[in-house]
């Protein structure tokens, strides 16, 4: 190793060349003479040499792509979508006044569930609604419109009215406002459901004061329909949830040159609403809307000038040279492993092209398909190019990337599209807690599924754990049976021999268990479904040979049981994993343009937690305590 050399004269050595080791420098930064750092700190240009010396530090001569866009032009086509259709029903002009998720999301609010009258909290709220309008315009008939439309009073010994009075909670809410408070609802399904329906039919306003009365009707029903958003008129139905499959299906479609493109969704349940929902199904041309006519010019061409701004984000690399970076985000803390090739890309990224991407705002109209036809840049240098979108080309090519883009569906080749679908969606709702909840879990052992309703809704709108409801209903038809046994009305089982073991024919599960059995097809003999069945109240001492049986108190099982006649319910076998899953239902809500709040109530699914066994068991013995009969 070479001994360090003492130079008496170093400025003889540097004149002579004596030592050309030490004249060599690898850093060109400012050197302050004063103890004022203030002139040095501004890094003065004096001449190109300085720019040059800059260049050659941060090794911009090597590059090939160092120059920046200064000016751009970007041709761009556009249209917007104009059809919707949800699942399978008739198409309809595409709603603008509301976000898509409620368009697609909003379902019936349940006012009836079989015999029983449910959502009492909104019924009231629409008779106090009412009451004030005809209070403040006609005077005071609340005795009229609460006798007309009355809230009837449960009996606890009637069992249809078992899902109020098996509930303390509910019975004492629905007995408290029985006969003293109008349903609103009642007055705005006999309004919308025959045009020669009045709100005065049946009281004893004036005739004077019909004709005020009819507007009050026509503002209170347009309230409740601006209340909550549901499907079809009046809230009928006419939604895009598809019950057989657990999510929402619904397609939209924009009109294009020649004809339309049609846009649709298969799975969509989780609430989140974005352009990867969709695909381009090239099979069909338009969704058919009777009597609409085609547009002229539906694809807009404009030619628009920018400057582009440079791009930055989180952790960037600063680019100037006497600034400091935020140490927020720091790429040089991150320690990948080799094989973490994500974190590998994002450093390079974020570190070796942190400077190369530029933003070229264009301002487009909620529900428009943008198609860039092509974009002329130039350069600090001068040089001007014309780029094409990326991504172009056959739709199935392996060697194809693309981001921010749809699918084409079908086989074989197809060109791909470069559209950009802009959906008039929000980026934040608020959801309520679930009014219903649903668990589909397998049960390998009973080879069949369960769907276990988690809560249930009360017909005072509020929800409850539906292992708890379950109890109190099978407690209030064991407290009717002992009352007939007692009352004579129905003959007391006979006394069976004390035995210390019994045979079991089948064993109980709780009430808030429904199955789904596997059927075959029809015309099919390996293809299965699920189809929901019933199991029966077992009550000891009940002489009826054959019990009633347990039917779901869920909206979202009860699919066919409301209809008339009643319709079977087919869950596909593929939508229950393994792992099982949840489903609820909520109220969703959001703001859109104006402030408008949207209120709607939607569904949501998702995997399941691990949750326990039903229990249910087939011939067995029993153990019997010590002093009961078999």
């Amino acid at each position: 190793m070479a001994e360090m050399q003492d130079i008496p004269d170093m400025e003889l050595a540097l004149g002579a060349r004596l030592l050309p080791t030490i004249t060599l420098w690898n850093r060109l930064e400012g050197r302050p003479r004063l103890a004022d750092f203030d002139r040095a700190l501004r890094a003065e240009v004096r001449d190109a040499l300085w720019m040059l010396s800059r260049q050659w530090q941060m090794g911009e001569f090597l590059a090939d792509d160092a120059g920046s866009p200064i000016f751009a032009k970007i041709r761009m086509a556009t249209t917007r979508f104009t059809k919707f259709q949800a699942d399978a029903r008739d198409p309809r002009p595409f709603a603008t006044d509301v976000p898509l998720e409620a368009q697609v999301e909003a379902r019936p609010i349940p006012f009836q569930i079989g015999d029983q009258y449910v959502s009492l909290d909104l019924r009231l709220l629409m008779g106090r609604h009412w009451l004030k309008l005809v209070r403040a315009a006609v005077g005071d008939f609340d005795d009229d419109f609460i006798t007309g439309y009355r809230i009837q009073e449960p009996d606890p010994d009637d069992p249809d009215d078992a899902q109020i009075v098996a509930h303390p909670e509910a019975w004492q809410q629905v007995a408290a406002v029985a006969g003293r408070m109008m349903d609103g609802y009642q007055l705005y399904r006999y309004l919308v459901g025959d045009p020669g329906h009045h709100a005065y039919d049946g009281t004893s306003i004036d005739p004077g004061d019909q004709s005020t009365v009819d507007e009050l009707a026509a503002r209170f029903v347009a309230w409740v329909e601006g209340l909550f958003l549901q499907p079809g008129p009046a809230g009928g139905g006419d939604d895009a949830w598809k019950p057989a499959q657990l999510e929402y299906q619904f397609a939209c479609s924009a009109p294009v040159t020649g004809g339309a493109r049609v846009y649709v969704a298969e799975e969509y349940y989780h609430g989140r609403l974005d352009w990867y929902n969709l695909d381009i199904d090239p099979s069909r041309q338009d969704l058919a809307i009777p009597g609409d006519p085609p547009l002229p010019d539906p694809v807009a061409e404009t030619t628009s000038s920018f400057i582009p701004v440079q791009l930055t984000y989180g952790g960037m690399p600063n680019t100037r040279w006497w600034a400091f970076e935020d140490r927020k985000t720091n790429f040089g803390d991150v320690r990948p492993d080799t094989t973490d090739l994500a974190k590998l890309l994002l450093l390079e990224f974020g570190l070796v092209y942190a400077n190369d991407w530029f933003v070229i705002p264009h301002v487009l109209a909620p529900g428009s398909i943008a198609t860039v036809r092509g974009m002329a840049v130039t350069n600090v240098f001068g040089e001007r190019f014309w780029i094409e979108p990326a991504g172009s080309g056959q739709d199935d090519d392996w060697q194809r990337w693309t981001m921010f883009t749809t699918s084409v569906w079908g086989e074989g080749p197809a060109p791909a599209s470069t559209a950009l679908v802009f959906l008039p969606t929000v980026p934040k709702i608020q959801e309520g807690r679930p009014l219903e909840e649903i668990r589909l879990i397998r049960d390998e052992m009973a080879n069949m599924v369960w769907g276990v309703e988690t809560r249930v809704p009360l017909p005072t709108g509020e929800s409850r754990p539906g292992e708890e409801a379950g109890r109190e209903t099978l407690a209030f038809h064991r407290r009717l049976l002992q009352q007939a046994i007692d009352t004579g009305t129905v003959q007391p089982p006979a006394d069976d021999p004390k035995a210390p073991i019994r045979y079991q024919v089948m064993s109980a599960v709780p009430e808030n268990w429904i199955p789904l059995i596997p059927v075959h097809v029809e015309g099919d003999n390996r293809e299965i479904q699920l189809q929901r069945a019933a199991m029966p109240r077992i009550l000891e001492g009940d002489p009826n040979p054959t019990p009633a049986k347990v039917r779901p108190r869920t909206v979202l099982l009860r699919e066919g049981l409301d209809r008339t006649p009643r319709e079977r319910y087919f869950l596909h076998e593929e939508e229950v994993p393994r792992t099982g899953v949840t489903v609820t239902q909520s109220f969703q809500r959001t703001r859109w343009y104006g402030g408008k709040v949207v209120t709607w109530l939607g569904v949501r699914k998702q995997i399941a937690p691990p949750t326990g066994g039903s229990g249910l068991r087939f011939d067995y013995l029993k153990t019997m305590q010590p002093g009961t009969s078999a």
